[in-house]
C-alpha cells in the first residue's frame, strides 16, 4: 500500500504509532464546496490586436516628398546619393544651390502628382509644389532598377533646363 498523504494526515499518522494511512483517510488540500475557476495549464495569452497597416507611400509620392526636402533646403543633397543614378544628382545639387523652393513664410508642399509610364520600370512624373499662393511644377524620372528599387534619373524644375557649360 502506497502512503498518501497531505501534510496533515502525515501528521496524524506521525502522531499515532502503528496505524498506516491509505488513500480514502488523506484529506483533500483544498476544501470542499463549489468548484472553483482553476489555473490552465498552459498560460493565457492576450489577445492580440490586430496591427494598424503602415501607409506605404508610392514611389512617386515618396520620391516627390524627398525631392521637394531637398530642394526646400530641408534636408541636405548628399542624402539623395543613393536615390539617384546618373546625372540626376548632378541636376539636383544644381538646383538645390539656387534654393528654388526656399521660403520665407509658408512651407512648400506637394498640392498634386501626376506621371506617365512610357514602359514597364519607368515613371515620368509631375508635382505641383505650392507655398502660400505660389505654384512650381517639378518634373522627375524614376527607373526600377534589377534589385527592384526605385531611383531618380532626372530632375527638372519649373521648365525645361537652361543649357550649361558643361553640357557638351
Amino acid at each position: 500500500a502506497t502512503d498518501l498523504a497531505v501534510p496533515e494526515a502525515r501528521q496524524a499518522a506521525q502522531d499515532a504509532p502503528g496505524t498506516r494511512l491509505r488513500a480514502s483517510d488523506a484529506r483533500p488540500a483544498r476544501p470542499e464546496g463549489p468548484p472553483t475557476a482553476t489555473a490552465p495549464a498552459a498560460p493565457l495569452v492576450p489577445a492580440q490586436t490586430p496591427r494598424r497597416p503602415v501607409p506605404q507611400l508610392s514611389p512617386t509620392d515618396r520620391f516627390a516628398e524627398l525631392l521637394l526636402h531637398v530642394l526646400s533646403g530641408r534636408r541636405p543633397v548628399h542624402s539623395m546619393l543613393r536615390h539617384t543614378v546618373g546625372r540626376a544628382y548632378d541636376d539636383l545639387a544644381h538646383l538645390a544651390e539656387r534654393g528654388p523652393l526656399r521660403t520665407r513664410g509658408a512651407s512648400p508642399v506637394v498640392r498634386d502628382i501626376g506621371w506617365f509610364e512610357p514602359r514597364e520600370g519607368a515613371l515620368e512624373v509631375f508635382a505641383r509644389i505650392g507655398a502660400g499662393d505660389q505654384l512650381r511644377a517639378m518634373a522627375f524620372r524614376l527607373e526600377q532598377g534589377r534589385d527592384l528599387r526605385w531611383r531618380c534619373t532626372a530632375v527638372e524644375l519649373g521648365g525645361p533646363r537652361s543649357p550649361r557649360a558643361d553640357d557638351d
